[in-house]
């Protein structure tokens, strides 16, 4: 479940920001975070690196 591997992972216990724009920000680059390390972990970082245009 993604979130709780947010929580587990990243220690996102809870949100640091208190206004929900702030929120909704601070969560939208956790679950980018959660998602690179995904596709880190599946692809590998050559393929990676080969995929992002330069």
């Amino acid at each position: 479940h993604p979130f709780g591997t947010l929580k587990a992972r990243m220690g996102a216990t809870h949100f640091l920001t208190k206004t929900l724009p702030r929120v909704s920000t601070e969560m939208a680059l956790q679950v980018l975070a959660y998602n690179l390390t995904r596709v880190l972990n599946i692809m590998g970082s050559r393929k990676l690196l080969a995929a992002i245009p330069a």
